[in-house]
């Protein structure tokens, strides 16, 4: 099959691999649409995130959907054919995590695109047929590619508790940001402000979810019960952290510097909560059923399409104020 390989820093090479072998609880699934994520681009532009090092050719991309082809021995074979989004996790299911459910921190997890995983960016990709989640016919695997994303807003939201009658912050009008606000709306929060310095971003979020916009400059001297950085910028954490009523949560989703200067009287003294999250858990089925009822709006998120030979070129727009999700269609 062909396949888009990293084979270091800000080098790309469209090859021919091996279709994966499913093992007896495996899918193959023909792989129809992939989402640009910032953590591959990241691994893109340094071979690195976090301590996770590109050290052989690896291929990118997690935010998918497609069709199943073929299935382990262990799978029912009606579900070829089966239209799914894909969850790209591989968990033990037996370390301490996975049994009490939050198999997002699997001492083993294997997860798609992160190293030495391999991911979406090619024609074929091999998943746990529990992590094939069927779709329904009215959602478009463009759609469903966005399920990822989501499910980070929504894990972003349960572990920030957002109920009815909460004031949450979102920083960052990125796709995570956007989508994490949405979450945050629709778990009940009575107010919900999104703050970006490119009104270019807010203009396309206004679109996806009944939440307010603004400029970091315009919030004066608002306070919030809940503060959600996905923006990955210290200035932002730093306001948003400010501006914490006091017993408030902050989650921190964006990726930015490994380290940070913190406050830490602001912290103790408004005994302040700072929660890290890490993926998610057990949130695919909520998320899908939020993007085709179309209480998350997500097609106008979408700034251009591209095939696997103009990876590259997606690559180098990525993160650009008019281009807010970038599609690859392997078959294209």
């Amino acid at each position: 099959m062909r396949a888009s390989q990293l084979q270091g820093p800000l080098v790309l090479e469209v090859r021919s691999i091996p279709v994966p072998v499913a093992r007896a609880e495996d899918v193959i699934v023909r792989i129809e649409a992939v989402g640009l994520c910032g953590s591959d681009v990241h691994f893109y532009q340094h071979g690195r995130v976090g301590d996770l090092v590109v050290e052989h050719p690896l291929v990118l991309g997690h935010e998918a959907s497609g069709v199943i082809v073929s299935v382990g021995s262990g799978v029912d074979p009606r579900r070829i054919g089966e239209r799914v989004a894909i969850e790209p996790q591989r968990h033990c299911r037996e370390c301490r995590y996975c049994l009490d459910g939050r198999y997002n921190l699997c001492v083993a997890m294997e997860f798609a695109s992160a190293p030495p995983v391999d991911g979406a960016l090619a024609e074929y990709m091999c998943i746990p047929s529990i992590f094939a989640h069927p779709i329904p016919g009215e959602m478009s695997f463009v759609q469903a590619t966005f399920v990822e994303p989501l499910s980070v807003g929504l894990a972003a939201a349960r572990k920030a508790g957002i109920a009815p009658g909460m004031r949450v912050l979102v920083a960052g009008a990125g796709p995570i940001g956007i989508l994490t606000a949405a979450a945050a709306k629709i778990h009940g929060a009575d107010t919900v402000v999104l703050v970006d310095p490119q009104e270019q971003r807010l203009e396309a979020a206004r679109q996806t979810a009944a939440f307010r916009t603004a400029s970091p400059l315009d919030l004066s001297d608002e306070t919030f019960d809940i503060f959600v950085d996905a923006s990955g910028a210290a200035a932002a954490i730093d306001d948003g952290l400010r501006r914490l009523s006091a017993g408030g949560i902050a989650v921190l989703v964006g990726m930015g510097s490994a380290r940070y200067d913190l406050d830490v009287f602001l912290v103790q003294s408004k005994e302040l909560r700072i929660e890290g999250l890490f993926r998610y858990a057990n949130t695919w089925p909520t998320a899908i059923h939020m993007i085709a009822s179309g209480a998350v709006k997500v097609d106008h998120l979408v700034a251009a399409m591209y095939g696997l030979d103009d990876v590259q070129a997606a690559m180098e727009r990525n993160g650009d104020a008019d281009a807010i999700k970038l599609i690859v269609c392997p078959l294209r």
